[in-house]
């Protein structure tokens, strides 16, 4: 009998051991990315207040609208941008990066490098 490897739960598990070790704070909150199949999601987030500070999703009506034409990596690395410069707007230049137990590599990478080239540090 062959073992059903469940891709979610051991993804949620790697998720579980680096939030252990990434906390987000007021001076350096927490750059959180979920993808799905379709959409991207990112979310920086102050652990402390437990609070959103910002947020940028393909799911946005006017991100959706820019992104329409774009493959999902490039799709992902304007939804980074656009987190970041949002972060900027709100006074936040160093943030911690949290790649939601997902690998670093493609679309996880995209968002990383547009939130890089707003102007936050990480």
């Amino acid at each position: 009998m062959k073992n059903n490897i469940d891709r979610k739960s051991i993804r949620e598990g790697r998720h579980i051991r680096v939030r252990n070790r990434i906390h987000g704070t007021a001076e350096r909150p927490r750059l959180s990315v979920f993808r799905s199949s379709k959409h991207i999601y990112v979310q920086i987030i102050d652990d402390v207040k437990q609070t959103t500070i910002v947020a940028a999703s393909t799911v946005e009506k006017d991100i959706a609208e820019h992104v329409a034409s774009m493959n999902k990596v490039e799709a992902a690395k304007y939804v980074g941008e656009i987190a970041g410069k949002r972060a900027l707007e709100k006074g936040i230049s160093a943030i911690v990066f949290d790649r939601g137990g997902f690998l670093y590599t493609g679309r996880v990478a995209a968002v990383a490098d547009g939130a890089r080239e707003a102007g936050l540090e990480f």
